[in-house]
């Protein structure tokens, strides 16, 4: 399996930001919504997530530099076993070991002569390990190793601002083709992350699992503020001045709201339960900040200027001016 850096076109010692910049324009390019008849590029989009799933996990990718797991996130095995071609390991022999000439051991394929070799070294306790389980090589070259699931498989997928904050329900395509209808979880967040078991790739033991990476795209007049929405909403001269009811967009749809007598730019009103779904279950508000259009009207210029009440008060007496 390629590198990681390599997979995402970056250099080993590159920055966070490179590898998200990389990242962002291979997923493009690779993502299966685009390459629908071309499975390769979907398998290459699903390597290309898990690298960089790797990559911008600071404890993961500084295992990976020491070599302590490899592409797919697996601890590597320890001590070099693991075997080359045709069942040989690096050094020489079947077991990479050397006399003390530099020549190889060479066991005769029986798993027997390495216990024996163990015995020698450790005191017998190669043999009590096969006896009884013992010992700190019991049972060496003898026992196969576990069965391993498969490897997880990494996505990122981008939602609309209002289906996050609605919890709408989500289709995701899988390098393999599969379709999947996955559901937001309460609180969901930039950067949230949904694991589904057993939709990873197949090994001996079981499918690996699929992780899901929630980007929610930002909108064009909403803002998130915890689990509240900030909405800036203009309004007329007269409907500050005079007050009234006026039409509200939500995430949920528009609704009216009344505006009161007088109001000024800057002044909030709240709507219930038109925000974002808190992990409690219960649904934050959307704050609504008036901001009073004054038109360029000459009419309008003419009456304030004989308006009785020019230049009483000082608005900005709060402020000591």
């Amino acid at each position: 399996m390629a590198d990681l850096y390599s997979q995402l076109n970056v250099a080993r010692g590159a920055s966070e930001a490179e590898i998200k910049k990389a990242y962002r324009k291979l997923a493009k390019e690779l993502h299966p919504d685009k390459n629908k008849d071309n499975p390769k590029a979907t398998e290459r989009f699903s390597k290309v997530t898990q690298a960089y799933d790797i990559l911008t996990d600071k404890d993961k990718r500084a295992q990976y530099d020491r070599g302590e797991i490899d592409e797919e996130g697996n601890p590597k095995m320890p001590f070099g076993f693991g075997g080359g071609p045709g069942g040989r390991h690096a050094g020489g022999g079947r077991g990479g070991f050397r006399g003390p000439n530099g020549e190889p051991f060479e066991f005769g394929g029986d798993a027997e002569g390495i216990s024996d070799l163990f015995e020698g070294l450790f005191g017998g306790a190669g043999r009590r390990g096969r006896a009884g389980g013992g010992g700190p090589f019991g049972g060496f070259g003898r026992r196969p190793p576990r069965p391993q699931k498969g490897a997880d498989a990494g996505y990122r997928i981008e939602v609309a601002f209002e289906d996050a904050a609605r919890l709408s329900g989500q289709r995701v395509t899988l390098g393999s083709g599969k379709t999947l209808d996955i559901k937001l979880p309460p609180g969901v967040e930039d950067g949230t992350r949904i694991r589904l078991a057993g939709q990873g790739q197949e090994g001996p033991a079981g499918n690996g699992d699929t992780l899901i990476t929630i980007q929610i795209k930002p909108h064009r007049f909403f803002r998130r503020e915890g689990d509240n929405i900030r909405l800036d909403l203009p309004i007329s001269i007269d409907e500050a001045v005079l007050g009234g009811k006026v039409r509200v967009p939500t995430v949920d749809g528009p609704v009216m709201l009344s505006v009161p007598k007088g109001s000024g730019s800057g002044k909030v009103l709240r709507l219930k339960g038109k925000g974002f779904t808190a992990k409690s279950g219960a649904r934050g508000d959307q704050l609504v900040a008036l901001m009073v259009d004054v038109p360029d009207d000459p009419d309008l210029a003419r009456f304030l200027e004989t308006w009785p009440g020019r230049g009483k008060g000082n608005p900005r007496v709060a402020l000591g001016v």
